[in-house]
């Protein structure tokens, strides 16, 4: 069935979660009016519920219609067949998220997620990337507060220097400045779950920063140099970003993203002799979190690691994970309110280092007014909306023909989209 003729535009997978009513709400009030739209899950009264939301908050819009699926093989053909775009936010997805993504990519049908699991990630490329490639269906996990940001910032910052200085990117260090933003139950859940599903060499494996790179860089440039005391706390200093820089929460996943797209980018160039499409062979991406002293940097650094050890070893992880999950974290479906979203906002900052004679630096900030999940519905909808509306010709998302993607390849459609959306993306020359 060709995309046309397609029952609907877009059908949004699990709309009754956490993220997924966010999401549903984002595409209600910031989609074409004339879009036509599914929800769907198992149970048809839930989803009722949330087009019942949905009429009070946009009266003025065609609602969607409730579609009813199960995670089962053949309903979910059924429901690809359905439609041009499906957004999933059904997690866990190393439990739930294949079936869906394997509907698509055979079915080619667009396919949007906001997960940030990278061995997962990793293993659905490793499976359906040459399946979608064929089908035409573009393929993008990870577009949500993972990764849209670091992602999207480190594809305008290599953009920018390649159209004003005519010159590759070989370094962005990129920084969490400030930000506000509580965590649902799926997150958390995910998260403890990660520990005892893969075995520690997988996830060691998937979390190399180019383990999602369809290529290695021969020769990818070094972080600058710090002095030792920094270094021995596992520290950076850059003067540009605020001062000490710790270890990221999301730093080693959206490594992995930032550097699929550049393999993707890089991969491109080289076939196509396109170079301006190349972020640069030398290219290297470090992510961090600004922290207020040394003291607090290594503090951070420190909990980091032994959350970390104490998961990765089974007798501790036995004992600490339902700890976790009764006393720390929200029940699966449960996160912040809107009361306590009120305030929310997330600020990132970035430095790019142009391969040329003079280094000359770059400075891009990203500035949202939501949170973590209130920016996921923000990215998914707007790159929703690009892939529907937009004219994909202009992405390399769209040149590529389909295929296991990235956010940065739906390219400057996207970082308008994101702009318009309320999302502040400002790069420029130090």
């Amino acid at each position: 069935m060709t995309q046309d003729a397609r029952q609907y535009d877009l059908v949004l997978f699990g709309a009754t979660g956490y993220t997924g009513k966010l999401t549903a709400e984002w595409i209600s009030t910031h989609l074409p009016t004339d879009l036509k739209w599914a929800i769907a899950g198992r149970s048809a009264s839930k989803l009722q519920i949330i087009v019942d939301d949905l009429r009070k908050l946009s009266p003025d819009r065609k609602q969607p219609v409730v579609e009813t699926c199960e995670l089962h093989k053949d309903q979910l053909a059924i429901l690809a067949r359905k439609t041009r775009l499906l957004i999933t936010t059904v997690g866990p997805y190393m439990f739930y998220g294949e079936p869906v993504l394997a509907a698509c990519a055979e079915h080619g049908t667009h396919y949007l997620d906001c997960t940030g699991e990278v061995p997962w990630y990793q293993d659905m490329v490793e499976k359906y990337h040459e399946t979608a490639n064929r089908s035409g269906a573009i393929i993008i996990p990870q577009c949500g507060l993972d990764s849209v940001p670091a992602d999207i910032m480190s594809f305008a910052l290599a953009t920018y220097i390649r159209k004003t200085l005519n010159a590759p990117t070989t370094y962005i260090a990129y920084s969490f400045r400030a930000g506000k933003s509580g965590v649902s139950g799926g997150t958390a859940s995910t998260v403890v779950n990660m520990f005892s599903h893969y075995p520690l060499a997988k996830l060691a494996a998937a979390m190399k920063p180019y383990s999602l790179s369809p290529i290695r860089p021969t020769n990818p440039s070094k972080p600058p140099a710090s002095s030792l005391l920094y270094t021995l706390l596992g520290l950076k200093y850059i003067q540009e970003l605020g001062g000490v820089q710790t270890i990221g929460p999301m730093a080693s996943v959206d490594a992995c993203m930032v550097h699929r797209s550049w393999g993707l980018y890089e991969s491109t160039a080289r076939d196509t002799d396109r170079k301006e499409v190349s972020y640069g062979p030398k290219f290297r991406f470090v992510e961090y979190m600004r922290s207020k002293s040394i003291i607090s940097g290594a503090l951070i650094k420190l909990g980091f690691a032994l959350f970390g050890l104490l998961m990765a070893l089974p007798p501790s992880r036995w004992v600490l994970t339902p700890l976790i999950k009764k006393f720390i974290i929200p029940a699966p479906g449960e996160g912040p309110t809107k009361e306590q979203m009120k305030n929310d906002f997330l600020y990132y900052q970035a430095l790019a280092i142009a391969d040329t004679e003079h280094k000359e630096k770059v400075i891009g900030s990203l500035k949202v007014a939501h949170g973590g999940y209130g920016t996921t519905g923000l990215t998914l909808s707007a790159a929703a909306d690009v892939i529907l509306r937009g004219d994909l010709a202009t992405t390399e998302a769209g040149k590529l023909g389909g295929g296991i993607l990235t956010p940065a390849t739906l390219g400057e459609p996207y970082v308008e989209k994101l702009r318009e959306f309320g999302m502040e993306i400002d790069v420029g020359l130090q």
